[in-house]
């Protein structure tokens, strides 16, 4: 036979889209339409019904950047289509291109019921089937004139990333706006086509199967009457019966499919437009709930499920009821899919108790997987707090984007850095907003690296990023494939379901230990760095209002603010999601997250404020409040004393310009340059920086990735780099330095201080550069073959060497409050106030062995917000030498949380509510318990991954000590001698007597 394979393909495409796919609705008549522009935001859905619309023509423009317009779309059905199906075609003017990322729209019955959402791939609403004829149809469409800010060519800086900037000339033309007959068979015969090609195109050229499925679409499309489609569309379909029922082989590859709809809870939208996007999606995916019975949807964050309980009740409704049938499904148990690198251990643990919480609130629903398809990376010390919160499965599928190493596994067991293991998979499909197409079922077989030893995967399968969720078409696609030869078998199935079948069939999978690090993406770690404060600063005042407000309410019967803690912990939580902490957003985004943590900030000193002076009383004498978890001069960790005495730091010129700072402990050399040239420990007799270099060394690096401006570095970053050591002003400042440069359009000024045995670093930056990236950078005299970094209840350990791929490609990473290097004997810890990002390196010379440190500071990428990080910042680092990994825990929280002084009595002192006798043991959490019982919850971890026993000393009547989970909740008899293991975590609950 000759090959005439490409001929009927070729055949297949133009006939499908020329002749059958347009003949779906094969009759139309016009809406009369007309629409009402809302003045500035959006308006209830009350008043945009009840709004006067104007008359509106297809073509016509519409839609002002971030606009919303109401359009009103009224027809009579004719008489002549009664007992066919009818449905409106409503185009707003879409790329089909770009579902989630334009506009979009939310229909409403005159009654103000939701309907269903439109967006590119999704325009059409039943009217009904059958009709009688002569119907009069009324609809209100809330039209979303969301800016395209990712286009073609991507990347490319815009103002529209901003309603003050973006200007307001119409962005949109309206489409077609038709009544139509929807042909029921025409449109199966165009699935069946769509599968078939599909699946042929995936099937080896020499194999039976696509020959088969050849021959039979060239019979269909024989029996096609090009001039009569809808009279043929029967006869053309039955020529495909065959092999559309040839069942899947025995070994195929099972999937399982999840209906999904990624919602980026902001990032090229702002956030009270995801709002609307969930109601969007979820009256979409209720609607299709209930027209097909084999469907099944999941939705994690349960902050779109609270947005769409307070904004949008009448959707509200739809999606109680969908949950009840078990096919609507809460997933993922966290309050948004936050980023996971750079959240500190207590608001990654409340990512945890708030998304559970409202779950089992709402639904009674206690789910066990985490559900992170689009996170940066995961910290090691996640699998500990997902069990911690009762869970106990993770799923993402972003590691596929690794640009350097190939992920090994799909479904393994991720061991954390305690040790936790939880069961983990990486959908093979490789993506999470699967369309059910052929191409894509096949590479997640080919694809599935656990072959032989499992079978089983999960697609999330839906429009999502902007959202959209799943169309009747992936679920007509799904149910033809659900038992067919050539193809993986594909079944709808809850994650529960999916996990539960996945563990019975590989009850030994391979084990991963330590972070999943996302090779890309890496300078989500320092882009938006107000965004990255506002955070850091929010997670500290949130510790100390707890602290004191528990404090106080045990010692004075002060009222706890329960509600208000539980409101602004939400609101640092939302902030964490991952396009919005990493700094990806557009400036709408960061320009609204920095005012909402100024307000964060002042909620909480008002918190701080109020209980520290019930706790001080009445007086004129200074009490130090000391928040930190250590004693510190002399102050216990959450308790308070009116503290005397100065700490004394003697500041002299050096010879050959500059000046030296010493104290009891610490001699530093600051040279006429401002720079750092000796760090010398006192007790050690050891000095910190390598003969002829200099620390505190600002360097600037040109910053132009391939892709993804706010989001990558690529490491040719580093081929091209500026010292900055030309120094403005070098002078005393009290007992300190001060330095002042100047380079580009920018400024630096920076103060160094003495405080015990650690250089504080004060840098002020006046950022005005583009496309540029600035470190500082610390070169110190230690052999290190690794460094450790502090991550969620406890730190992370990374080479400084690259003898692997896998090492090489960690060239940027992330720490929260230190950095630590070491060889036996001696270390050094660099402390930060606020930044995440930074990079270890090691040189060897004459000298011996040099391991760089730098701390990456400030960059400008240009896109999705053109103004990153331009202006005034401010960070606050410190160098401690000779300091061991306990040092570096001790001196990171006494950075990040200051002392506080308060005017009272002149013999007040507070003492802690909780006591530990081992600095090891790290108390991350006194607070009073969410019940509202009075009970005091104590969380606590091993923080240097040794072994530790301690004793709690609580400072009040304790009648009985409960261990729980995150969520408060008992799991065993608890006990104030306890004996943990490396990193382990531990929440008491001690009921007052």
């Amino acid at each position: 036979m000759h090959d005439d394979r490409n001929l009927v393909e070729a055949r297949l495409k133009r006939v499908l889209e020329e002749r059958i796919r347009p003949a779906v609705h094969p009759e139309s008549v016009p809406l009369d339409v007309a629409v009402w522009h809302a003045p500035g935001e959006p308006v209830p859905v009350a008043e945009g019904l009840a709004a006067t619309p104007e008359p509106i023509a297809p073509g016509a423009a519409w839609g002002a950047p971030w606009g919303t317009s109401w359009f009103t779309v009224t027809a009579t059905v004719p008489a002549e289509w009664a007992g066919r199906t009818v449905e409106a075609l409503l185009d707003l003017g879409f790329d089909a291109n770009m579902p989630g990322f334009q506009s979009e729209g939310l229909v409403y019955r005159p009654d103000g019921s939701p309907v269903k959402g439109l967006n590119p791939l999704n325009q059409w609403v039943r009217v009904g089937s059958p009709v009688e004829g002569g119907e009069r149809v009324r609809l209100h469409v809330e039209a979303a004139s969301n800016p395209v800010i990712l286009g073609v060519p991507p990347f490319q800086p815009t103002q529209l990333g901003d309603k003050e900037t973006a200007g307001t000339a119409p962005l949109y033309r309206l489409g077609r706006m038709d009544l139509a007959v929807f042909d029921e068979t025409v449109w199966q015969l165009v699935m069946d086509l769509e599968v078939l090609g599909e699946l042929m195109a995936e099937l080896p050229a020499d194999g039976t199967r696509r020959w088969e499925l050849l021959r039979a679409v060239e019979r269909a499309l024989d029996a096609v009457d090009l001039q009569d489609v809808n009279g043929t569309a029967a006869a053309a379909r039955a020529e495909l019966t065959g092999v559309l029922s040839s069942p899947a082989v025995p070994s195929a590859h099972r999937i399982s499919a999840v209906g999904h709809a990624h919602i980026d809870s902001a990032w090229l939208w702002p956030l009270r437009e995801t709002v609307r996007k969930v109601a969007r999606t979820a009256s979409n995916m209720t609607a299709l709930l209930e027209d097909e019975p084999d469907f099944v949807f999941a939705m994690s964050q349960a902050q779109q499920w609270a947005w769409i309980k307070e904004h949008r009740p009448e959707v509200w409704a739809r999606v109680v009821k969908a949950v009840a049938t078990g096919r609507f499904v809460p997933a993922g148990g966290m309050w948004v899919e936050s980023d996971t690198n750079m959240p500190g251990s207590e608001a990654m643990a409340r990512q945890f108790v708030h998304g559970k919480r409202f779950f089992i609130d709402e639904f009674g629903i206690d789910n066990e997987e985490a559900w992170l398809p689009d996170t940066f990376g995961f910290a090691a010390g996640l699998p500990q707090i997902i069990r911690a919160a009762g869970s106990k499965r993770l799923l993402t599928q972003k590691i596929s984007w690794s640009q350097t190493n190939t992920f090994p596994h799909h479904t393994f067991l991720w061991e954390g850095l305690d040790g936790t293991r939880i069961f983990t998979h990486f959908p093979p499909v490789d993506t999470y907003n699967c369309s059910m197409s052929g191409r894509e079922l096949a590479h997640a077989e080919r694809n599935f690296k656990d072959k032989g030893a499992a079978r089983h995967s999960l697609a999330p399968t839906g429009w999502g990023d902007g959202g959209g969720g799943t169309t009747r078409e992936m679920v007509a696609k799904a149910a033809r494939v659900r038992d067919l030869e050539g193809s993986p078998a594909v079944t709808w199935e809850t994650p529960a379901d999916f996990f539960a079948k996945a563990e019975a069939e590989y009850p030994n999978p391979p084990v991963w230990v330590g972070e999943l690090y996302l090779e890309l993406h890496r300078a989500t770690l320092t882009s938006q760095a107000k965004t990255k404060q506002g955070n850091r600063r929010s997670e500290s005042l949130l510790r100390e209002a707890e602290l004191w407000a528990a404090t106080a309410a045990v010692r004075t019967g002060a009222p706890y603010p329960y509600e208000q803690l539980d409101r602004l912990w939400k609101t640092v939580l939302l902030h964490q999601f991952h396009d919005i902490l990493p700094g990806s957003s557009i400036a709408w985004v960061h320009r609204e997250a920095r005012r909402t943590y100024e307000r964060v900030a002042e909620e909480l000193n008002g918190i701080i404020d109020a209980a520290q002076r019930a706790l001080a009383g009445d007086g004129d004498r200074t009490v130090v409040f000391n928040g930190a978890p250590h004693t510190r001069h002399g102050v216990p960790g959450g308790g308070a004393r009116a503290v005397s005495g100065v700490r004394w730091t003697e500041a002299r010129d050096r010879d050959g310009g500059g000046f030296v700072l010493e104290n009891d402990l610490l001699r530093v050399e600051i040279d006429a340059r401002g720079l750092v040239v000796s760090a010398y420990d006192l007790t050690a007799g050891r000095e910190t920086v390598p003969p002829g270099q200099a620390a505190n060394l600002l360097q600037l690096h040109p910053d132009f990735p391939n892709k993804w401006d706010a989001w990558d570095v690529d490491e040719f970053y580093r081929n091209t780099v500026t010292d900055l050591t030309e120094a403005d002003e070098v002078s005393l400042d009290g007992g300190g330095v001060r330095v002042r440069r100047s380079f580009g359009s920018s400024t630096v000024t920076q103060v160094l201080t003495l405080d015990g045995g650690r250089l504080d670093i004060l840098t002020e930056v006046d950022w005005h550069e583009t496309e540029k990236f600035l470190k500082l950078a610390f070169p110190l005299d230690v052999r290190a073959d690794r460094y450790a970094s502090e991550s969620q209840y406890g730190h992370t350990f990374r080479a400084t060497h690259t003898n692997t791929s896998w090492e090489a490609a960690k060239f940027e990473a992330c720490n929260h409050r230190f950095v630590h290097v070491e060889e036996p004997g001696w270390g050094v810890a660099l402390v930060t106030d606020s930044t995440y990002g930074h990079d270890v390196t090691r040189t060897v010379g004459d000298s011996g062995t040099t391991t760089t440190l730098r701390v990456s500071l400030l960059r400008a990428p240009r896109f999705p917000d053109p103004e990153t990080d331009q202006g005034a910042h401010r960070f606050r680092h410190a160098l401690v030498p000779g300091a061991t990994i306990g040092d570096a825990v001790r001196e990171g929280y006494f950075v990040n949380l200051p002392e506080r002084p308060v005017t009272g009595a002149g013999a007040a002192e507070v003492e802690p509510l909780i006591m530990v006798d081992d600095d090891a043991v790290v108390v991350t959490a006194v607070k009073l318990a969410d019940d509202g019982s009075g009970d005091v919850i104590v969380r606590f971890h091993e923080s240097r991954g040794g072994r530790a026993r301690a004793t709690l000393t609580p400072g009040f009547p304790v009648a009985e000590v409960v261990a729980t989970d995150l969520l408060e909740r008992p799991t065993g008899e608890g006990t104030l001698s306890v004996s943990l293991r490396p990193f382990e975590l531990v929440t008491l609950r001690l009921k007052r007597a």
